[in-house]
């Protein structure tokens, strides 16, 4: 079979340019999927004005909805090489992505503590599992995303995989359920968004860099223990005393 020799390294800029596009189409593939996820229960319904439990749910999902936002705006500064109030602006993200994970184990606690499982499947201790589990998962991912600021290529993609990871709460709701509410598919827009990577890092460096590699494993590790460590009777110890606590 015939081959063509491939340069080693590609001319200054190449990568750059071609990180931009991908990272900017990936983040806004991200907005349209949430958007899409939560339009019926959320941003259709009038948003502050939507039918939800509380107030903690509608903060909730303002801060969650910012991430994507500052997804965007950084990239965005990235692209137009303003990488000076990127940086600045990473301090704040790195204070959000904080909030985000207090609210989420506060949201997912008040949910337990109303004996709800959005999940039919699930009873509510077993289903608290799940969104504990996405918030381990996307705090461990910002914590080391942030311990490689410093590197571009291994942050960014540690970045992108963490927000990956919190898909699930869109892509749980219709019309995603036409694929996701099948049995074993709860996660298959979440993995096709990280094969999306794999398929860019391969493309683009030749081989599949570490960052995207360990992110990636462990998004699908993580995530596939959750439903059984939930249905443990530590964990279900574990979660009757958060439901009595949070009631």
């Amino acid at each position: 079979m015939a081959t063509v020799a491939l340069p080693r390294s590609r001319p200054r800029g190449t990568n750059r340019q071609s990180d931009n596009y991908f990272f900017s189409g990936i983040a806004l593939l991200i907005l349209l999927t949430v958007l899409v996820g939560f339009a019926r229960t959320y941003f259709l319904a009038g948003v502050f004005r939507a039918p939800l439990p509380s107030l903690l749910v509608h903060i909730h999902g303002a801060v969650f909805s910012s991430w994507i936002l500052l997804l965007i705006t950084q990239i965005t500064l990235v692209s137009a090489g303003r990488v000076d109030i990127h940086r600045r602006l990473g301090l704040a993200g790195f204070g959000l992505a904080c909030l985000m994970v207090i609210l989420g184990v506060l949201t997912a606690s008040k949910l337990l503590a109303r004996g709800v499982s959005p999940v039919p499947v699930f009873d509510a201790q077993t289903f608290y599992a799940i969104p504990i589990g996405g918030m381990v998962i996307f705090a461990t991912l910002i914590f080391f995303a942030y311990r490689e600021r410093f590197h571009p290529a291994a942050h960014k993609r540690l970045i992108l995989i963490a927000t990956i990871a919190i898909l699930d709460a869109p892509t749980g709701r219709p019309p995603f359920t036409v694929i996701t509410a099948r049995p074993f598919m709860d996660s298959v827009v979440v993995y096709a968004f990280l094969l999306l990577l794999i398929a860019y890092d391969l493309w683009s460096t030749r081989k599949v860099q570490r960052a995207t590699i360990w992110g990636t494993a462990f998004v699908v590790v993580i995530g596939q223990l959750r439903v059984p460590i939930g249905n443990t009777a530590v964990w279900h110890t574990f979660a009757t005393w958060v439901q009595t606590l949070a009631r």
